[in-house]
């Protein structure tokens, strides 16, 4: 009567992380690559979102703060997620990309396209690339007062 309850608290129990597959399969997880004119942020998590597996940004790259959000320090984070990714099985990838947003700048730094560069050369597969930049419907006032940025 034991061996029963634990086989069925066995099955009970159940594994939300990366599942592990055969290596002709692909195995998603979601990239979210945050690219402003500061900084440069990449974000593997699983498919949910809910589970992050790594996350590296620019400044943990380079030493100097303007080089931040260039695009070596994006080049090299996206290295650092690759490697990382594949110890843990995940060979491809949902891009999501993203700039600042909101009532500033809607373009993406210059980090963001050799990030997604990075990434491809490096032997991950993209799956679908979507932007998701939060662009507002009507906004708050935007900065620099009514006669604008005078230089």
């Amino acid at each position: 009567m034991a061996k029963d309850k634990s086989a069925k608290q066995a099955k009970t129990e159940e594994y939300y992380g990366i599942p592990t597959t055969a290596k002709s399969e692909l195995n998603f997880g979601v990239v979210h690559i945050y690219a402003s004119f500061n900084n440069t942020f990449v974000h593997v998590t699983d498919i949910s979102g809910k589970e992050t597996i790594v996350r590296v940004n620019g400044g943990m790259k380079v030493r100097s703060d303007r080089d931040e959000s260039s695009p070596y320090a994006a080049m090299m984070a996206a290295q650092d997620v690759t490697a990382r990714c594949k110890q843990l099985g995940i060979n491809a990838l949902h891009v999501r990309l993203r700039a600042t947003g909101g009532n500033l700048s809607k373009t993406p730094g210059p980090g963001a396209q050799a990030a997604l560069r990075a990434l491809a050369r490096a032997g991950m597969r993209i799956g679908r690339i979507e932007d998701v930049t939060p662009l507002p419907h009507d906004s708050t006032r935007r900065k620099g007062g009514r006669r604008g940025r005078r230089l």
